[in-house]
């Protein structure tokens, strides 16, 4: 098997017209070049030097390998030097996948921030929803993946078994990933202004029996079906949609009440309702995740990081129910 050493010592060679040349050209001694060549020679299974006089020529043979071997080396210089600029983050790339309300808030500023600090990488986004944007993590489709997951049982069904207070158990869910907690996120309500309860300092679940609900995704319904059934009732879901500005508008047109997170809330503009705090208090996890390989590629890292920097800022921010019942401006 042919060796990049070995053809830098050949090329060196040729180029030199003696060992003795070639070696102090390469910074080593001339044993070693001979040894070098002698390696080579046995390896291809034909001479590819000659003696001519007082230098040293290459056969025919040594001409062709010699030929090759500047595109070889050629190319191992490039791969090197590509590498090396992924490894400083002067270069590289980062596939990420997001659901919404984390696209809207969470990734501008960690991406700009990113790009600002390393501008030589490449940023790339799509969009889903857990688990969908775990299952593509693991099959190689993105390299982070932005994801939440709630503290009920209803997770469960997505892979998470319960522990005994009805949690879903963290090591069950991705246990094979590496995860960087970014914060919590409170389900907020959201009542039609004019709503009897939409002026109170906290509404319990319970006090929404008898409302029209408006629901999100699948994952995020189940879990509302959930709380609402700890608070004894099924809630009577009479719309269904993941796109939170449609939540909004079917809530403001008086068409029933909800439950948004907070990042939610914080991407859209709510007109015509009044956001509440809902008891008892929910919160959602929301984590970004890489593969264990992909954890240790330097673009993958700094993207965590600045993720966690972007998190950590938002976790500051007034939140969207500092008092209770306001009605959100439009």
């Amino acid at each position: 098997m042919l060796e990049a050493r070995h053809l830098r010592v050949l090329r060196a060679v040729a180029a030199a017209g003696s060992y003795s040349a070639a070696a102090r050209e390469l910074g080593c001694t001339q044993p070693a070049v001979s040894q070098q060549m002698r390696a080579l020679e046995q390896s291809v299974g034909t001479p590819l030097l000659y003696r001519a006089g007082r230098e040293t020529r290459l056969t025919e043979a040594g001409e062709v390998l010699a030929r090759h071997g500047a595109t070889v080396l050629a190319g191992l210089t490039a791969a090197e030097e590509e590498v090396a600029a992924i490894a400083g983050l002067r270069a590289g790339r980062v596939r990420l996948v997001s659901f919404p309300s984390a696209s809207s808030t969470l990734l501008p500023g960690a991406v700009a921030a990113l790009r600002t600090e390393h501008p030589g990488t490449r940023v790339s986004l799509v969009e889903a929803q857990p688990p969908g944007s775990v299952e593509l993590l693991r099959a190689g489709d993105c390299d982070v993946a932005l994801a939440y997951r709630y503290p009920a049982s209803s997770d469960s069904s997505d892979g998470a078994a319960p522990d005994a207070a009805g949690r879903s158990a963290p090591a069950a869910e991705w246990d094979d990933l590496v995860v960087r907690p970014l914060l919590t996120d409170r389900l907020v309500g959201l009542l039609p202004e004019g709503h009897p309860l939409a002026t109170g300092a906290e509404v319990p679940f319970a006090a929404l029996a008898d409302e029209s609900w408006i629901a999100g995704c699948p994952r995020c319904r189940r879990h509302l079906e959930d709380v609402c059934g700890a608070a004894g009732f099924a809630p009577r879901i009479d719309f269904a949609t993941d796109d939170y500005p449609a939540v909004v508008g079917l809530v403001g047109a008086g068409l029933g009440v909800a439950v948004l997170p907070e990042l939610a809330v914080e991407s859209v503009r709510p007109k015509g309702v009044a956001l509440v705090a809902v008891t008892p208090q929910v919160r959602r996890e929301v984590v970004a995740l890489t593969l264990p390989d992909l954890g240790r590629v330097p673009a993958v890292a700094a993207t965590l990081d600045h993720l966690a920097v972007s998190a950590a800022a938002r976790a500051g921010a007034p939140s969207p129910t500092a008092r209770p019942g306001r009605r959100a401006a439009g």
